[in-house]
């Protein structure tokens, strides 16, 4: 298999997790990911609710995100990985290497 897109469900087939493992350039260009705002964590678990659509980019770190309730079932992704986290998604996210990141929310305003 050669997809460049792990998708990932929790509980319901809409909360998935999208990883693209290392876009072009011209992707991330195109997307403007440099003028996203940044966000830095420490390595350790965190409990998270997404309460809208998050684009990340991860500039380093490695994490592995749990969806509520699962200590069995996971998603990992890492430096280099853009990602997709719908809306609704409750998870732990638990980070072994300190994370920096580029991230955009989406909003239903626009």
């Amino acid at each position: 298999m050669a997809s460049a897109s792990t998708p990932w469900s929790s509980s319901s087939p809409e909360l998935a997790i999208t990883v693209e493992s290392n876009p072009s350039k011209s992707r991330l260009l195109e997307l403007g990911i440099k003028s996203w705002p940044k966000w830095a964590c420490p390595p350790g678990k965190y409990m998270l609710k997404f309460e809208a659509q998050e684009t990340c980019y991860l500039v380093r770190g490695r994490v592995k995100v749990y969806p509520k309730g699962s200590s069995s079932v996971f998603v990992e992704f890492g430096a280099g990985d853009l990602v997709t986290i719908p809306k609704g998604l409750s998870c732990t996210w638990e980070i072994s290497v300190a994370v920096d990141k580029h991230y955009k929310f989406e909003s239903s305003s626009n």
